[in-house]
């Protein structure tokens, strides 16, 4: 979230596309619905079912799985075409006034960018540059007028995604995409701010980064990020998800997003050298250059006494991308791929730690057969799982197994539940806030830190004993807690904030981090939050000055307690808010007031806001190969689609997105398959925990396929008859509901159906909540920026049982 929950109450038009938050994030909603009782907001609900937020929404759009980009592309067209973009702020704060080098093209026919290599399927993405200066600065055209400027590229790429193109495409009318995009676009003003929300419904795709990217460029074209009321607002589905992408989940980055190492980086110098960025304009802040001051402090947080100058502050101690040993390519151990190299047979063991992957991969019938290669798996959870369980004969059926056939040992070691420990969730606003556990675990089961520093210390242990061939990382490592087989959760806290290594004192601020080896911060984002002044995540004041509903002395806000980021945006060239009556910043002459400045504090206002960028201000034109699959968001078909896509035929889906290739891994094809098929959640389950929970099976006692009443009359289907859903992966029963929410679509001239499930059941739980995994049918396909999995547009076939 660039805003936060509590902000969205300052907007004037809501967009919730992506997700349903209604449903989904119902205590959240309320600031939607305060929105509209404070200020007549607008709420615009773009989705594949009319759903919960739709049904409270001032206008709603039904759209095909999986065409969200052709949507926003249409809208990005529609505010360019009719003027109805904040010109100023464009030309201000983003990167349209840059000239792309000469060179870069993009091939309509084709559905390819410039640079594409057949043979390697991957681009050469040296055209995907600015044209530079003797200086190293990025050439600029304040007027946007010259061929080659973001500006101008930007308006004839998008030109092809007219109203009807998009009503083609996504099966959408063109009055109920215009009427959309008028009140969205209606935010070009600078008195009026319009915010969007989104959930996994964007992020589980083959193409799900750059579908973002399309969102943040409407928005920027708007005027729309760092405002209040403003941003891209990222809904997150658990309590702490954010906090667990902040501290390094991501097998690509340390905490903090920092790159993790590679194995060209033979030295911490290289390292250093070549992942700190450069400015591209003389008035970017460029805060990125501070990053030898944040890895060096968490390198020292990590090795300690063992980290010194001498030795690189023990930079070979920590690991790098591995490579392939055959080829000598990174490797990709992401999430989906780390199943794909046990199902090959790679992987020796598994922790798996708070998480269900049968249950929530894609493809589960492959996630069951690659645990079933393992020698070992130790499961840490509250309840049994069908991770933990899947040598039981009912979930080995699924890949032609017995229990006698498995030779892997399963350890379930019991957790403590969240109300259990305490410690700090970090929400969607980034809110890092402090909690109490309400009661003891019950039997034997411990929380989180004790599970792993038992584990910690009997691996130390062994090394100790036995040696190893590269024992330093564990036996070095600063472990130095009161009690190592359970340090507490505040021990935890103060060391991720960090301290002056001098002085023992805890650190206020990243900016007090050096690269001197006299700091420490586990993660620089979180430095602030154990301050000499104690716990700031537990501070509860509820005082909100200037009554914009940032309550700044409520827990702790990464980063910098800043309630909105990018806020410099939110003024003038001179400082002056675009809004006076909705102020984030205001420059006095000598200083910043209003929230915390996303800016040098004190700076007079002529740097470039979008401090993190080297450009200084936003990206609509993404350079280099910061994204894989170009630098402007293009229109793909999920990689199981009911059609061709009618903008390029001969490339109908993302070139480069990567698809897993094991002999579990399949696609199918639209004669077979001809249905498109979703997944969601629902208010009355959280994931796969509450079908062991009594009054929550009451609530939802059994899975269910949600079936167009169309569809279900054609087939002789009835409420309540059982069904079968099927992929080329697998298939699924369940109880057929037949709905007026989803209804047939004329997509690219053909009727089009989709049905949709939600993905709570599976093999184990009480009664009903048996049986339904929705994971069978999704497909082997992930995002090739993030190696998300495409969860939510694939093609199924339903037949009545």
């Amino acid at each position: 979230m660039t805003n936060g929950w509590t902000d969205i109450a300052n907007a004037d038009v809501v967009l919730a596309m992506g997700g349903n938050p209604a449903e989904n994030h119902p205590v959240g909603f309320r600031f939607v619905m305060e929105a509209k009782r404070r200020r007549g907001a607008k709420l615009v609900a773009v989705d594949v079912r009319f759903q919960r937020t739709a049904a409270v929404a001032d206008h709603f759009v039904q759209i095909r799985a999986g065409t969200d980009i052709a949507f926003l592309s249409g809208l990005i067209n529609y505010a360019l075409q009719n003027g109805r973009i904040h010109e100023e702020y464009v030309r201000l704060y983003t990167n349209a006034p840059f000239l792309v080098r000469e060179g870069f093209a993009f091939d309509e026919t084709t559905g390819l960018f410039s640079g594409w290599d057949p043979d390697k399927k991957q681009y050469d993405t040296s055209t995907w540059q600015y044209e530079l200066d003797e200086q190293g600065f990025a050439k600029v055209d304040p007027t946007m007028q010259h061929p080659r400027c973001v500006f101008q590229l930007m308006k004839k790429f998008y030109a092809r995604y007219t109203p009807e193109k998009v009503s083609e495409i996504c099966g959408c009318s063109v009055e109920d995409f215009k009427k959309a995009a008028e009140i969205i676009t209606s935010t070009y003003k600078p008195d009026r701010v319009g915010t969007m929300m989104y959930a996994l419904g964007w992020t589980h795709h083959s193409f799900s980064v750059q579908l973002i990217k399309a969102a943040a460029m409407l928005q920027l074209l708007l005027g729309n990020v760092g405002m209040p009321g403003g941003g891209l607002n990222a809904l997150r589905g658990h309590a702490n998800i954010q906090g667990g992408t902040d501290m390094g989940m991501a097998y690509h980055n340390v905490p903090g997003y920092m790159p993790i190492p590679k194995p060209k980086h033979q030295s911490l110098e290289e390292y250093l050298k070549d992942v700190t960025p450069k400015p591209l304009r003389p008035d970017s802040v460029n805060f990125w250059s501070n990053l030898p001051k944040f890895y060096i402090s968490q390198l020292k947080a990590f090795y300690g006494a063992a980290a010194t100058k001498e030795n690189q502050f023990g930079y070979h101690l920590h690991p790098k991308l591995p490579e392939d040993p055959k080829t000598g390519k990174l490797e990709n151990w992401s999430w989906a791929f780390i199943y794909d190299h046990a199902a090959r047979g790679r992987l020796e063991g598994l922790i798996s730690f708070g998480m269900n992957p049968v249950n929530n991969g894609p493809n589960s019938r492959k996630m069951v057969y690659a645990l079933s290669q393992l020698k070992w798996l130790v499961v840490a959870e509250n309840f049994e799982t069908e991770t933990a369980a899947f040598w039981k004969p009912e979930i080995l059926a699924l890949v032609g197994k017995k229990p006698e056939d498995v030779k892997t040992e399963v350890f379930l070691l019991p957790a403590a539940n969240f109300s259990e420990k305490s410690g700090s969730f970090t929400n969607s606003s980034r809110w890092v806030q402090w909690k109490y556990k309400a009661i003891d675990p019950p039997g034997e089961a411990k929380p989180d830190q004790e599970i792993i520093g038992r584990i910690f210390m009997k691996v130390r242990e062994l090394y100790q004993k036995e040696g190893g061939r590269f024992p330093d990382p564990v036996l070095k490592l600063s472990w130095d807690y009161l009690n190592p087989l359970a340090p507490s959760e505040e021990e935890i806290a103060q060391e991720i904030n960090g301290k002056d290594l001098t002085t023992g004192q805890q650190l206020s601020s990243f900016l007090e981090l050096k690269d001197d080896g006299t700091t420490s911060s586990g993660n620089w984002l979180y430095c602030g939050c154990w301050t000499p002044e104690g716990n700031m995540m537990a501070r509860r004041s509820t005082e909100d000055p200037g009554g914009m509903q940032r309550f700044p002395k409520w827990a702790w806000s990464w980063p910098a307690n800043r309630r909105v980021m990018y806020n410099r945006a939110s003024a003038d060239a001179s400082g002056r808010p675009w809004d006076p009556s909705r102020p984030a910043i205001v420059w006095t002459g000598e200083k910043w007031l209003g929230d915390v400045p996303d800016y040098p504090a004190k700076q007079g206002p002529g740097k470039g806001p979008f401090i993190m960028l080297p450009e200084g201000v936003a990206r609509l034109f993404t350079p280099g190969d910061v994204f894989k699959d170009g630098p402007f968001p293009e229109f793909y078909e999920p990689m199981e689609s009911p059609v061709q896509n009618v903008l390029h035929p001969k490339q109908s889906h993302n070139p480069v997105a990567p698809i897993l290739k094991t002999e579990w891994d399949k696609l199918g094809t639209p004669q077979e398959f001809p249905l498109v098929g979703t997944t969601y959640r629902l208010t009355e389950h959280f994931h796969y925990w509450t079908k062991n929970h009594p009054r929550a099976i009451q609530l939802q006692p059994e899975f269910f396929i949600e079936i167009p009443e169309e569809l279900g009359q054609q087939m002789g289907i009835k409420n309540g008859d059982m069904v079968r859903v099927s992929s080329a992966r697998g298939q699924i029963v369940g109880r057929a509901f037949l709905t007026k929410r989803i209804k047939p679509m004329i997509v690219a001239g053909r009727k089009v159906y989709q049905i949709g499930f939600p993905i709570h059941w599976g093999f184990i739980g009480r009664g009903q909540q048996k049986g339904g995994l929705a994971n069978i049918t999704s497909p082997p396909v992930v995002d090739p920026n993030s190696f998300c999995p495409e969860y939510k547009g694939f093609l199924v076939k339903l037949e009545k049982v």
